[in-house]
């Protein structure tokens, strides 16, 4: 007998590691993706990111699914970092991509989160900053309760940071969003840079996603031109799949170790504002939250990847 499908809702800011993660959650036949909301990380114009989660989802064939703009700005206004460099202009590495004729919904992302909590959701999955989730929270007090679990991409427990040495950059974009999310959330599932970094893809791997000669295919070898090119920059010998973690762990948990820890949120360290900080010896006397991924299957990771990608349009 079949199982029921996961209903769940993606809150996303739409750089390159973004429309992989949100590929796959099209292509997976455990998920319904109920609605995908937006935020400003990847690129500061959450119009922008807007824009590219509605293309997204026409590219994978899912223009039925809709999209709530959401939040400008962090919950203490700081001006978010320009992420060209990383993610390119487009925040899609320059790879052309055609516009949905869709328009964003009327509510906000938070009152959308809170809208489809309340309606039912088997998980809430975050794979940006934080500011949303912590809006929907002020909405709604109860919203953790109603939702409880959350498969989150974002934090660094035991490697250096990706935007600072200690912090990674979903969570530094919104310490203080970050820090209320975790403080909330019962049941979080943690891909962060512990376990986003044990997956490096090259030109290989995203060649071998183009010749399936699907539109999604063709998308990712071009949007992950620049991405990689960025990495190789950094000396690095490959690109890493972020956001992917977040829905893959949700569609094959198999492929992961994990490790319950609670985790909270530095805010106010001169060195270390944005740190994801674990208590692994219940210093803090607080009943874990976090599950944290710490080890992946890799080849397996990718073998999934690339079966499930082929079978979009």
């Amino acid at each position: 007998m079949p199982q029921p499908k996961q209903r769940i809702l993606i809150d996303t800011d739409p750089g390159i590691d973004d429309a992989m993660a949100l590929l796959l959650a099209l292509a997976s036949p455990e998920l319904e993706v109920v609605a995908v909301t937006t935020v400003a990380g990847n690129n500061p114009d959450v119009r922008l990111m807007t824009h590219n989660a509605l293309a997204l989802l026409a590219l994978g064939g899912r223009d039925d699914i809709p999209v709530a703009q959401g939040a400008a700005h962090s919950l203490t206004n700081r001006r978010l970092p320009v992420g060209a460099d990383v993610h390119g202009a487009n925040a899609l590495g320059g790879a052309v991509i055609a516009p949905s004729p869709r328009r964003a919904v009327a509510e906000s992302a938070a009152e959308f989160i809170v809208q489809h909590a309340r309606a039912g959701l088997d998980a809430l999955v975050t794979l940006a900053p934080l500011t949303n989730l912590a809006l929907a929270l002020d909405l709604c007090p109860e919203l953790a309760q109603l939702a409880p679990r959350m498969s989150m991409m974002g934090g660094a427990l035991a490697v250096p940071g990706n935007a600072t040495p200690t912090a990674e950059a979903n969570i530094l974009n919104d310490p203080e969003a970050a820090r209320r999310v975790f403080a909330a959330w019962p049941a979080i599932t943690m891909a962060g840079l512990d376990i986003t970094r044990q997956v490096v893809i090259g030109d290989a791997y995203l060649q071998r996603l183009r010749d399936v000669g699907n539109r999604a295919g063709v998308f990712l070898h071009a949007s992950s031109q620049h991405y990689l090119n960025f990495y190789h920059s950094k000396g690095e010998a490959g690109l890493h799949m972020h956001d992917v973690h977040a829905i893959m762990a949700l569609v094959r948990p198999d492929l992961y170790t994990v490790q319950q820890v609670c985790v909270d949120v530095e805010t106010t360290g001169e060195l270390t504002r944005g740190q994801t900080v674990a208590d692994w010896r219940g210093h803090w006397q607080r009943a874990p939250q976090t599950s944290m991924l710490f080890a992946v299957d890799a080849a397996a990771f990718l073998e999934e990847y690339a079966k499930r990608i082929a079978t979009l349009p």
